[in-house]
């Protein structure tokens, strides 16, 4: 059902059936921007102000824009500047219930938090649905002079230092609706809110003149940076710490597979790096995987005669459960990292 709705909301699904449930939903959507717009205007009169910087890395969109990877990129650059750095997140769809950075494993967590705290070692990442309550915890506890918000443009309670959106360049807006209608959280106009517009997957889509000039009218006093998700090479899934060359599986055939918001970014990444897709598999953002799943990729490769499986890290989080390490075919793991254009200018911006 939520891959049907989310279908219907980017008009994949065109017809007459589709064109009634889409009418219905538009006025769900008009619902939901109402109350939306009251919470805005409700929270932020009287905002929370934290004893730290509070730095918010969001998107107004549904689906992956490549907040993780910033929020990771920023904690990596403050630290050795000699600030205090706590990662404030949520944990989307974790299953096991709990808070603070004492809580482990991806079941605790959720995907994202485990592997951001997999990446930055001892940087604490707090977990818990109250963001106030973790800061408080990240200053109480880990003596943090700084906080990064993980999805938090809509953490309108809390008062930001400064507010960055990060916008997939190759979908910025969907439709323009709200959900359900389309993948908007917010109206447009929320984005006067932001200091600074990260631009992501701007490799994937290289004519962006169309968005800039849309957010520097809407934004003009915003900051506009481009960015691009660069793979930086492989690893096996039982070996993080060993980075193998991005070229080692050149002119080779794999199975991929992932778990995220947008496969089609991590296709066109294998893609570009010379690689030949034999099979793709495509789940839900966030699945939990089950041995049946990893069987299932295991059989259809082995049809193939294909020796080697490629997934994300995100996904690659939610598998050490599973003991995919000993599974009878190579699981490699695509590692990438953000790489900022003028990426000065956005750091002094940062400092």
């Amino acid at each position: 059902m939520q891959k049907y709705l989310y279908n219907l909301a980017t008009d994949e699904y065109r017809g007459l059936i589709p064109s009634i449930i889409k009418a219905f939903l538009f006025i769900l959507s008009l619902i939901y921007g109402l109350v939306v717009r009251i919470l805005i205007l409700f929270y932020r009169l009287n905002p929370s102000r934290l004893n730290c910087k509070v730095i918010s890395v969001g998107n107004i969109t549904l689906g992956g824009t490549g907040k993780t990877s910033l929020v990771e990129y920023i904690a990596k650059y403050l630290k050795p500047q000699g600030h205090k750095v706590a990662i404030l997140s949520r944990g989307y769809k974790r299953m096991v219930q709990g808070s603070g950075f004492r809580v482990q494993g991806y079941e605790a967590m959720g995907d994202e938090p485990y592997m951001l705290s997999k990446n930055l070692g001892d940087t604490p990442v707090i977990v818990d649905s109250d963001r106030i309550r973790a800061a408080k915890e990240a200053i109480r506890d880990y003596r943090a002079d700084t906080v990064i918000l993980d999805d938090g443009f809509q953490q309108w309670k809390i008062r930001k230092d400064l507010e960055i959106v990060t916008i997939d360049a190759t979908n910025p807006f969907g439709n323009q609706y709200l959900i359900p209608r389309g993948i908007l959280r917010e109206p447009l106009t929320s984005l006067k809110r932001a200091d600074i517009f990260i631009l992501t997957k701007t490799n994937l889509h290289p004519d962006i003149r169309d968005i800039k000039d849309f957010l520097a009218q809407l934004n003009p006093g915003a900051l506009i940076f481009e960015s691009i998700h660069q793979p930086t090479g492989f690893y096996k899934i039982d070996e993080p710490d060993k980075l193998l060359n991005p070229d080692i599986l050149e002119d080779k055939t794999v199975t991929l597979f992932s778990g995220i918001a947008d496969p089609d970014s991590f296709e066109n990444l294998i893609i570009s790096l010379g690689i030949k897709v034999g099979s793709s598999f495509r789940f839900p953002d966030h699945h939990n995987y089950s041995p049946d799943d990893l069987d299932k990729i295991v059989r259809a490769s082995k049809e193939k005669n294909t020796d080697t499986i490629v997934t994300t890290e995100k996904d690659a989080a939610r598998l050490y459960e599973l003991r995919a390490a000993s599974c009878e075919l190579k699981v490699l793991v695509l590692r990438i990292k953000l790489e900022v254009k003028n990426e000065e200018g956005f750091n002094s911006r940062l400092l």
